[in-house]
């Protein structure tokens, strides 16, 4: 059973927070170094240095996700798109305000980033296969 994939709020936060880890990975000599984890950096970050790293990669990956085309999806694996499908949705996003290169040097890291994003959306539960208990 085929089911036309619209982001969820669980997998777009999911995406996202996989996201913001990479990005902080990379920023962190630590964990570049393998001295400390990215759970665990992630962990002693107070709410609001989590809050304004999701903010800034949110303006940048939301609506790039939200632009990508429904894809079929089978239940228990993950939406796949390609490089092409990520590109023209990053483009149609960068718009036209920058210069010719600065605009591809924006597009390649926000196409890289979408492709951080989308390796960290959850696989898609079969909703036929879950149970709701009597009470409810």
């Amino acid at each position: 059973m085929l089911v036309s994939m619209r982001f969820t709020e669980h997998e777009m936060t999911a995406a996202l927070t996989g996201a913001a880890k990479a990005v902080l990975a990379a920023q962190s000599k630590d964990v570049r170094r393998g001295k400390q984890d990215v759970d665990t950096l992630w962990d002693e970050m107070d709410r609001f240095q989590r809050y304004t790293l999701l903010d800034s990669l949110g303006t940048q990956v939301l609506p790039v996700l939200v632009a990508l085309p429904d894809v079929d999806v089978e239940p228990g694996t993950r939406p796949t798109f390609t490089d092409e499908q990520v590109t023209a949705a990053v483009e149609e996003q960068v718009g036209d305000e920058l210069g010719r290169l600065k605009r591809k040097v924006a597009v390649q890291a926000r196409v890289a980033l979408v492709q951080l994003a989308l390796a960290n959306v959850p696989p898609r539960i079969d909703p036929d296969a879950l149970i709701v208990p009597d009470h409810l």
